[in-house]
């Protein structure tokens, strides 16, 4: 969950200027910190969270549900789609979005990464080596 953090206005450029999924003065707003130009303030950062961007909580879904979403991928979670209803319950739902969000960072903290030969540290992400 994007509850905390920061994005670089090259990431969320296209969604504040071309993308209409987006509440309008929301977009204004963000804007007025990221130039339609390429190339133009990229490395300006914009909150992923508006209302409370430091501290860890469910405001981000609520911003999707006013169309707050800074990036296009975090407001596809509430566009229309089958996972309407997850932000929806997480918007209002504070405990529910806490007690999720342990449960799959403890599932995450139980993968078994492969190491030594089995695994291998790739030189690009996206691909194996």
């Amino acid at each position: 969950a994007h509850t905390i953090g920061q994005a670089r206005c090259t990431n969320f450029r296209n969604h504040i200027y071309n993308e209409s999924n987006i509440d309008g003065f929301f977009a204004r707003t963000r804007r007025a910190n990221c130039p339609p130009t390429k190339g133009s303030g990229d490395n300006n950062l914009a909150p992923l969270d508006i209302n409370t961007p430091n501290l860890f909580d469910n405001s981000y879904y609520t911003d999707l549900l006013a169309k707050r979403g800074l990036l296009h991928s975090d407001q596809e979670l509430f566009n229309g789609g089958s996972t309407d209803s997850q932000v929806k319950a997480y918007a209002s739902n504070a405990d529910a979005f806490n007690a999720d969000f342990v449960v799959a960072m403890i599932r995450m903290g139980d993968i078994k990464p492969l190491t030594g030969n089995s695994g291998e540290i790739r030189k690009n992400c996206r691909r194996v080596n």
